[in-house]
């Protein structure tokens, strides 16, 4: 059975903007820790100057740290049709593989890997490539889900658990990092969204790419559903 990192999943999901934001539709009525709020502190925190996202996405974050913190960003992303509209933020995109970064040693005080690493296929080697980017002394702030995450609805739709066997957790993130950097800190972040439509939920579960039943006809409404992760600071 394929996986969450395996790259043929990562390119499907990844191809065109529809599934990312059936996904972000998910959390809409949002109640509780904000996943993104603790991320952008740790950012902050971190007072970056010359900064690498890789798997930025859609390049919401790196276009908020050029323009509110007026740091210098590169993001990388696999998916062309992402760096495309990373680049009309008036982003540095650029189409590239975590698991072989195309810049110098040192090149970067701080990397970004933000909901990512759990599509990287050989996760290790992207974090020694990470490793080998920043400066010493430099900053990787990374974040990922729980196994625990969205559980109410993978329950429902009867998600394997095994599509998301042996890639990066909250559950497993310390310790992988550690095999890397010389100190790892890390932040539980718990919330909930209240999903009001059974529509919400047929369109996340379209986008997951994973083997899952549909949404029942009945589900009952509103439908409450976790988010869990963690945020990871690791230090060069």
């Amino acid at each position: 059975m394929s996986r969450l990192n395996d790259p043929a999943v990562v390119r499907a999901q990844y191809a065109d903007e529809t599934g990312l934001r059936a996904r972000q539709a998910l959390w809409r009525d949002y109640h509780g820790d904000d996943p993104k709020a603790a991320l952008w502190n740790a950012v902050v925190a971190a007072a970056p100057r010359r900064v690498l996202e890789v798997g930025g996405g859609d390049g919401w974050l790196a276009a908020r740290v050029q323009e509110e913190l007026g740091a210098e960003v590169t993001m990388l992303d696999q998916s062309p049709r992402m760096v495309e509209l990373a680049a009309q933020r008036g982003v540095r995109a650029l189409v590239g593989d975590v698991q072989a970064l195309p810049f110098d040693d040192g090149s970067f005080d701080t990397v970004l890997a933000c909901w990512m690493l759990y599509h990287v296929t050989e996760v290790d080697r992207g974090l020694a490539e990470i490793a080998r980017v920043l400066e010493p002394g430099g900053l990787l702030i990374a974040n990922t889900n729980s196994r625990r995450h969205c559980a109410e609805l993978f329950e429902l739709i009867e998600y394997p658990q095994s599509f998301r066997d042996n890639v990066f957790t909250a559950e497993n993130g310390e310790a992988t990092l550690a095999r890397h950097f010389a100190d790892v800190s890390r932040r539980d972040v718990v919330g909930y969204a209240v999903v009001a439509d059974r529509e919400t939920l047929v369109a996340y579960a379209d986008s997951v790419s994973a083997p899952t039943q549909p949404v029942p006809e009945d589900v009952p409404l509103p439908f409450v559903v976790h988010s869990r992760g963690a945020v990871f600071v690791a230090t060069r």
